[in-house]
């Protein structure tokens, strides 16, 4: 019963029960026709924002750079906008950049590809705004240190308690414990079935090599988490150019192929349409998590610089650019450039993108996706940690004990999700992910007036030659910011 509840939601939210980085079959025989609510609203958020804003992420796409000068700097109250950058990136960059991708080729072909890139453009906008809202309205915990995120923007700008409970519980049910579990058995199944390594050592490994870094709370996951990303993110990268370059007579023609795929110009166009604009817009919006509220929880733990709301969605906007239009096309080329575009049926997911380097590198190509997928997967479990633990300080439980209970439960999920088998509970995460992701939509749209105050606040500073540094009163905002923040 629990099962069909579950997937009947999913269904309403998700359309066709595909999975955040995965892809679920709908679980039991529910028959609901109803189209991907949440996708609709994620498209209609990016096409808002960029309208509201003024096209904010191609106007100021090079202040988006510039903005990361001075970056490396932290304060005791908040860690380095970098950190923050590099915190919301270990989330975000997972297996999705490396399967996720893989299937929006193969359900929907290379023009899938286009419309990854299309959403990622639009994506930056809602990325902006939710960011913004996570500094205006963070708080100091029992550290003195920042915290934020979605629900204490709705608490403090919309005055709406109940509605801030739900998107933590909800948040706490997927990021907080699900998600980290899944993404152990995604790294569990990777060394058992390339090198035999029994799950539970492997999960064992994990927890210890987890409980290290989290132990150090947000600081702790960002420092690490700054070290880790730059590492695996150039690694990656110079494989793709190294693969690009060595194909490079073919790239003008797979890009031409990209471009007519994505408006059906070529055979059988008019059928594979649909498929390469679907598939292409929804694993754009699973791979960057723009709109689903997770990000503003780093961007909130940050010390801006400069100090002013506004500059924190210039460095979360760069996050959604670098996990699509960066990582996410290394995939594509990966793939589009071994020619496994038409692949057989039934290969997709991490399959594709391993047998695709293979060939561009032969047997250390699957070695390399691998550990790539190790990699890329822990990076998000530690990340996980940190967006629950933001949350902690809405049911005042930011404190050692209640950090204890929350620590050992994630431990324990870990340890469970290494060896577990999944299905449901990815299913019961998506419902999770979308409902959180609902809500945050909900939120930043009814918050619009805010978002728009405050970056006019911040252009009018830009444009006079100042540097924008930002206080109480500068602007008229919804509700109030908590005293003592600015």
């Amino acid at each position: 019963m629990i099962d069909k509840i579950v997937a009947a939601v999913n269904n309403v939210l998700w359309g066709d029960g595909l999975a955040f980085n995965q892809q679920l079959p709908v679980l039991g025989n529910v028959d609901f026709a109803t189209g991907p609510l949440l996708i609709y609203m994620l498209v209609f958020c990016g096409i808002w924002f960029t309208w509201k804003l003024r096209g904010v992420q191609i106007r100021h796409f090079g202040h988006m750079f510039s903005i990361m000068k001075g970056s490396t700097t932290a304060t005791t109250e908040g860690i380095s906008s970098f950190q923050a950058l590099c915190t919301s990136l270990s989330a975000r960059v997972g297996t999705g950049n490396l399967a996720g991708v893989a299937v929006a080729i193969s359900l929907g072909g290379a023009g899938a590809v286009f419309w990854m890139w299309m959403i990622a453009l639009i994506g930056m906008a809602t990325g902006f705004a939710e960011s913004v809202l996570g500094q205006l309205y963070k708080v100091k915990d029992d550290n003195g240190e920042f915290r934020g995120g979605p629900a204490y923007y709705i608490k403090q700008g919309l005055n709406k308690t109940w509605l801030a409970i739900a998107f933590s519980l909800c948040l706490f049910l997927g990021y907080g414990f699900i998600f980290s579990a899944v993404q152990a058995n995604t790294i569990t199944d990777a060394l058992e079935n390339a090198y035999a390594i029994p799950t539970l050592y492997s999960g064992l490994a994990i927890i210890g090599l987890a409980a290290m870094i989290v132990v150090g709370g947000l600081r702790g996951i960002a420092r690490f988490a700054e070290l880790a990303v730059p590492f695996m993110g150039v690694g990656y990268i110079l494989v793709a150019l190294f693969v690009t370059f060595t194909n490079a007579s073919e790239l003008p023609g797979m890009i031409m192929h990209i471009i007519n795929s994505a408006f059906g110009l070529e055979e059988a166009g008019a059928g594979a349409l649909g498929a390469a604009i679907k598939n292409g817009i929804q694993r754009g919006l699973y791979s960057n998590e723009a709109g689903s509220g997770s990000v503003p929880h780093a961007a909130a733990g940050a010390a801006p610089n400069p100090n002013h709301p506004v500059s924190q969605g210039y460095v979360q906007m760069l996050g959604v650019f670098f996990d699509t239009m960066i990582l996410c096309t290394c995939t594509a080329f990966i793939i589009l450039l071994a020619g496994k575009e038409n692949a057989a049926e039934g290969m997709g997911g991490i399959g594709l993108t391993q047998e695709a380097l293979s060939i561009h590198l032969g047997a250390s190509g699957t070695d390399f996706i691998s550990a790539a997928i190790c990699l890329f997967a822990f990076t998000s479990v530690v990340a996980n940690y940190a967006y629950g633990e933001s949350n902690l300080h809405i049911f005042k439980l930011d404190n050692k004990p209640g950090r204890l209970v929350y620590t050992v439960g994630y431990l324990a999920m870990i340890l469970w999700g290494s060896m577990a088998a999944l299905p449901t509970v990815w299913a019961m995460a998506d419902m999770a992910l979308g409902l959180m992701s609902v809500i945050n939509i909900i939120a930043i749209v009814w918050l619009t007036p805010t978002i728009v105050s405050v970056c006019r606040d911040y252009f009018t500073k830009m444009d006079r030659g100042e540097r924008p540094e930002y206080a109480n009163g500068d602007c008229q905002i919804q509700g109030k910011s908590e005293k003592g923040i600015w």
